[in-house]
């Protein structure tokens, strides 16, 4: 609750927000949210994955393995939730289109960039829908396929937690450096500005609900936190 990498705002007339930044699918992550989410008890859970996906890793955070094989810090998250409703809120839906044409509409962006943030699009798409295919089998089947490709860290949960840490501190620094001192390229600045408007709003929407607690990459920790304080 007291790093550079958690965010706690404070409620007036709603629930307080907790956001929790992450190495996505790095070991000393799962660890961490999972202590997180445990500890705050929140009446709501949004994690970065589209609703449309989100049952692949609702199905993962049944094992029994703590934290579950599967799924990364998004299914350690719900597997520590309890009650909690869970909610995905990084999906393409109406209000992501609409937020991008209002965007392109402003910034009249160049073709190129235009043909890029379309494919992105495309693929967060399709990789929801592979994702609730893996959950439609894994619960007509009971065999779970792991198809939401995750992140390989050169450390792993058979290290000592030390090393863990060390590796995940390492590589937060780094982003951070990185976010701080280079400018994304123009398709990937467009798309993440839409994808934080977005988080944000549904955030706001869902703290109505009680406290949440949000489980997000460390590069949307800032632009969420900024726009939820507003």
């Amino acid at each position: 609750m007291h790093t550079d990498h958690v965010r706690r705002l404070p409620g007036e007339a709603a629930g307080d927000v907790t956001l929790a930044g992450v190495v996505h699918d790095h070991p000393a992550s799962r660890y961490r949210v999972g202590e997180l989410v445990a500890a705050v008890e929140p009446d709501v859970l949004a994690v970065e994955v589209a609703p449309l996906a989100l049952p692949l890793f609702e199905g993962y955070a049944t094992d029994d393995r703590s934290p579950p094989a599967f799924g990364g810090e998004v299914s350690a998250a719900i597997a520590a939730a309890e009650d909690a409703r869970v909610v995905g809120i990084d999906g393409v839906d109406g209000t992501f289109l609409r937020t991008l044409a209002r965007k392109i509409e402003a910034e009249r962006p160049a073709p190129s960039t235009l043909a890029t943030v379309a494919s992105s699009v495309a693929s967060v798409l399709r990789r929801a829908a592979i994702c609730r295919l893996g959950a439609t089998v894994a619960s007509t089947t009971g065999f779970r396929l792991e198809v939401d490709d995750p992140v390989v860290h050169e450390t792993t949960l058979s290290d000592p937690p030390a090393t863990q840490a060390d590796d995940e501190r390492s590589q937060l620094s780094r982003s951070l450096t990185l976010l701080r001192c280079a400018d994304p390229p123009e398709p990937i600045r467009l798309r993440d500005d839409v994808r934080d408007e977005c988080m944000a709003s549904r955030l706001d929407d869902l703290r109505t609900e009680g406290d949440v607690v949000a489980v997000v990459g460390r590069g949307h920790l800032d632009p969420l936190a900024e726009r939820l304080a507003e």
